[in-house]
């Protein structure tokens, strides 16, 4: 199984299930957006956690198996059209070169890791209208001279 059809399974299992990513990381004790990334086909997954997605939403091996593969991530070139994750890429853009200036400011000349990294996405309720804190932690990874 490749990791679109992976995908397709789990979507269609969640749904007709009525389950949420929340509901799933709390039931399996991982991370909602970790499990949401590598159910999106994102990420591989060590086996064991394979295994129990796999097992919880009561699909096969094949699965699991293609859980652990490790993808090729590509994505579009062009800008996004989802508003979502257009907005996201709207924030990078106006924000990126300032993000780059006080994250080098503070640490040196190096990069934050996509790799050594975790994500947290919550929900601040507000009466003027409810708010997204998305907190983004990297490790620091700085540039080596030699």
């Amino acid at each position: 199984m490749d990791k679109v059809t992976m995908t397709e399974t789990i979507i269609a299992t969640k749904l007709e299930r009525n389950l949420t990513w929340e509901t799933m990381g709390n039931d399996l004790g991982m991370s909602p957006v970790w499990l949401t990334s590598a159910c999106l086909g994102m990420n591989s997954a060590p086996k064991e956690k394979a295994t129990a997605i796999a097992e919880y939403l009561g699909l096969g091996e094949d699965v699991a198996s293609a859980l652990e593969a490790y993808p090729t991530k590509i994505w579009d070139q062009t800008v996004p059209t989802d508003p979502l994750i257009y907005r996201l890429y709207e924030i990078v853009g106006v924000y990126g070169p300032t993000l780059k200036e006080v994250i080098q400011e503070k640490f040196g000349d190096g990069i934050m890791s996509a790799i050594d990294f975790s994500m947290d996405i919550e929900k601040i309720e507000d009466p003027k209208g409810d708010r997204v804190l998305l907190t983004m932690n990297g490790k620091f990874l700085p540039y080596k001279s030699w």
